[in-house]
Parts: C-alpha cells; sequence; structure tokens
C-alpha cells in the first residue's frame, strides 16, 4: 500500500565521520501534485554510492553540496503515477536524482532531468541501477578508455567486491588480462576468483597482504583501477611497470574526513616510471552511455559478466545504509527498496 504522505530525509548538518541519523531530519509532507509539463514519480529503489558521502561535505566539486535542509541527494528509479508530460506517461519507469523520499515531482530544476527507461525491460529494474547503471557505465569507460588494457597485462582493481570493481574487474578479464583484486574479507575474495573469474584476490585485512599482493603480481601492475586510496594505493604504486595507467575512479578511505578527496601517497614512483594517472566522472561520458550499456548488455546476455546487488528495504533504514559503503558489510552494488513498482509496466 503507498504512503498517505511522502516521507523525506533532509539533512540537518554536516557530518563528521560517518552518518547518523541525528544528522538527518525525517519529516512528513503531503504528497506533491505534478503541475504542467510535469509528472509525479513514486520511487522504487535508491542506489547508494561512495559520491553521496562527498555531497553532503561543504566543499566544491562536480555538483554542489547538498545545502542543509535539503532533501538527501541520490539516484534512484522509480514509476510514473501521474502525468501531464507526454513523454512521461503514467507506468513508465524513470531514472533520475529520486533523491531520499517516497515521491518526487518531475521538474525542470531537477539537476540532469529524469530518464524514462526502456519498454519491457528484460532484466529487474534494479539492474538498471547496477551492472547496466552508472556502476557499469564507470567500470565500462574507465577501464577501457582510460586504462586501455591489452592482452597479457597485469590489473589491479581495489575495492574489488564493491560495485564499480567487480565489473571493472570482469571487463579486465574479458580483454585477456590477470585480473588481481583487493577486497576486505575472505568470502569476498572467493566470489572474485571462483564466481567472477580473477586470476587472484587478496584480503587486504591479511597480516601479510602486501607480500599476498607481490606474489600475486609477478610481472609488476600495468593498470591500477583505484577506488580506495591510502596505504592500498602506496602499495599497489610501489608495483606499478614503465608506463603504467593509474584510473582514479574513487579514493572511499578518505570519505569521511575532514577532506575527503585527500590521499597523502608518494609519486616517486609515478615520475620514475613515467606513469599516466588521471581521475575521471562518469558524467564525462553522458553521450555515450548508450554504447557502454549496449555493450555491458551483450557481455550479460552472453554470461561474461556476473553482478550481485545487496538489497536493503525500506527508506527509513537510509542513513544507516549509506554507512554500509563504508564499513565493507555489502557485495556488489548497494540498493534501498523503497516500494513494489504500484503499476504494472
Amino acid at each position: 500500500m503507498a504512503p498517505a504522505s511522502n516521507r523525506q530525509f533532509l539533512l540537518k548538518r554536516r557530518p563528521t565521520g560517518l552518518v547518523t541519523r541525528d544528522d538527518f531530519e525525517c519529516r512528513e509532507t503531503a504528497i506533491p501534485s505534478p503541475g504542467s509539463g510535469e509528472a509525479l514519480v513514486r520511487n522504487l529503489f535508491l542506489s547508494f554510492d561512495p559520491s553521496q558521502r562527498i555531497w553532503i561535505t561543504d566543499m566544491p566539486g562536480y555538483m554542489p553540496p547538498v545545502a542543509i535542509g535539503e532533501v538527501m541527494r541520490a539516484h534512484g528509479i522509480g514509476q510514473v503515477i501521474l502525468s501531464n508530460d507526454p513523454q512521461l506517461p503514467v507506468g513508465s519507469l524513470v531514472h533520475g536524482l529520486i533523491g531520499w523520499q517516497d515521491y518526487v515531482v518531475s521538474s525542470k530544476s531537477v539537476p540532469f532531468g529524469f530518464t524514462p527507461l526502456p519498454l519491457r525491460l528484460p532484466v529487474p529494474p534494479e539492474v538498471m541501477l547496477s551492472v547496466l547503471g552508472m556502476t557499469g557505465i564507470t567500470a565500462y569507460f574507465g577501464l577501457r578508455e582510460i586504462g586501455a588494457p591489452k592482452p597479457g597485462e597485469t590489473v589491479v582493481i581495489s575495492a574489488a567486491a564493491g560495485a564499480v570493481g567487480s565489473i571493472a574487474g570482469q571487463i579486465a578479464k574479458i580483454e585477456g588480462c590477470r585480473v588481481v583484486g583487493l577486497a576486505g574479507s575472505d568470502d569476498k575474495c572467493t566470489w572474485l576468483t571462483q564466481d567472477l573469474g580473477f586470476d587472484a584476490a587478496i584480503n587486504y585485512k591479511a597480516a601479510d597482504w602486501k607480500k599476498q599482493l607481490r606474489a600475486a603480481c609477478p610481472k609488476g601492475v600495468d593498470i591500477d583501477f583505484e577506488n580506495v586510496g591510502g596505504e592500498i594505493m602506496q602499495a599497489v604504486f610501489s608495483m606499478l611497470n614503465l608506463h603504467a595507467r593509474v584510473v582514479l575512479c574513487g579514493l572511499i578511505t578518505g570519505y569521511n574526513g575532514d577532506n575527503p578527496t585527500a590521499s597523502l601517497v608518494d609519486l616517486g614512483p609515478i615520475l620514475v616510471k613515467r606513469v599516466r594517472i588521471e581521475g575521471f566522472i562518469v558524467l564525462d561520458y553522458a553521450k555515450r552511455y548508450l554504447e557502454a550499456v549496449t555493450q555491458l548488455g551483450q557481455w550479460l546476455a552472453a554470461g561474461k559478466i556476473k553482478h550481485r546487488e545487496t538489497i536493503v528495504e525500506g527508506l527509513e533504514h537510509a542513513p544507516e545504509t549509506l554507512n554500509r559503503l563504508f564499513d565493507g558489510d555489502k557485495l556488489g552494488k548497494l540498493l534501498l527498496k523503497i516500494a513494489e513498482a504500484p503499476i504494472k509496466p
């Protein structure tokens, strides 16, 4: 049964460290009504990504910080239940910045707008937030465009059991590379090697993880797909080969600190080995999303890529769900399910 009001989480203060419920104001408001050219969307799934932690830090970025008193920002999928917009008919599924709330209006003031998903999806809607969504697109362009892998090269993936890392590693295997992942538990490492086909996986919580990493990369490292930063990134940097590439996708180890993008490392190996290091944001490739989704869909249909989603149920659990990005309590893509689709697509 759909709620009779619109539950919302508004940012109340900028958190220090992991977020708490006290960092947000929980309120219930009337369900909004769509105006001319607008549609009312019932939110179904929220995507949880490390960038959300940066968005609530008062620092400049590719998007402005979430303002105090503003609904917490998040990508997600919803279904149109009322519409004054012929491009968004009732029953259609849409993707956009829906936020931590039950309902949202497809106003032109929402950054990037709302994108209708294809009719009669061949996969569950949540997969469009995972391997066929921004997660997969990030892995695709980061690995293929910036990493530029060649058969036989060694690729190291940090946070390899996460949403982006798990897909990037499989793409590297498709490209003929030796793939080594770093993850935070033995179970995750087993998943990487036995289910996803990684050549090796290292539990970075093991006392001798650096020794294990070196043993897993006997020919050094040609591509570092970096999601973590800090000590892990430094260890990989010390193993980089001449003209290696570093795909700087994230620095999650510092996202709960005062400066979430700081990651102090020794850049000596970058200079000596003439390494190319490049950061990127998936929005850089917006005009080519269809290319990525088409190829990822073909690999998925052929069984060349596997995926996993960790799904939490209930909007009320949003703050705790965000923290699961940082405490390791997830496998693959982290999603929060708000509701079932009220209208059969």
